[in-house]
């Protein structure tokens, strides 16, 4: 499996995948939304023998300062459980630390992403909509960050 940034002949399999991955639209619109934004940090791709089997998105928040959304997460039905969604999250974070970003929210399964290091422990000091149990933050800086409410690109209330 090969992991790489995306380049615009990957954006027709990227809909792809996430459409696969989620059964519906409205993750690949969100997508297509925050890239003509200008909202989408980092869109990594994963390839197996050539061809897009996943897909992860780190978009740009309104607010706090050098914070970025982890979503989507998207691998092909047919490719799941192989450790695909995994690496793509792995590099998504990588990619994050490496451009200076101090935090990462994401809106998912704790017991699937603790093993990355999100907890909701990190996000609870960070007022947001999306409050609950299912809202998780990586703190990539290894010192406190200074709480703010977490405002989330406008593509981003089109899911709702």
């Amino acid at each position: 499996m090969k992991l790489m940034e995306e380049h615009s002949r990957h954006e027709e399999a990227i809909q792809r995948v996430i459409v696969d991955a989620f059964g519906r639209n409205d993750e690949a619109r969100l997508v297509n939304d925050l890239r003509s934004s200008g909202d989408l940090v980092f869109s990594i791709v994963a390839e197996e023998a050539g061809e897009v089997c996943g897909h992860v998105a780190l978009s740009r928040l309104r607010s706090p300062a050098g914070a970025l959304a982890l979503a989507p997460v998207s691998v092909l039905k047919a490719q799941q459980r192989q450790g695909v969604g995994s690496a793509l999250v792995r590099r998504a974070v990588q990619r994050a630390r490496k451009g200076a970003y101090e935090i990462i929210f994401v809106l998912g399964e704790p017991h699937y992403y603790k093993r990355f290091g999100f907890t909701a422990e990190d996000a609870a000091s960070f007022p947001c909509r999306y409050e609950g149990p299912h809202f998780l933050a990586l703190n990539l800086t290894r010192r406190s960050i200074q709480p703010a409410v977490v405002v989330y690109p406008r593509a981003f209330g089109k899911l709702e």
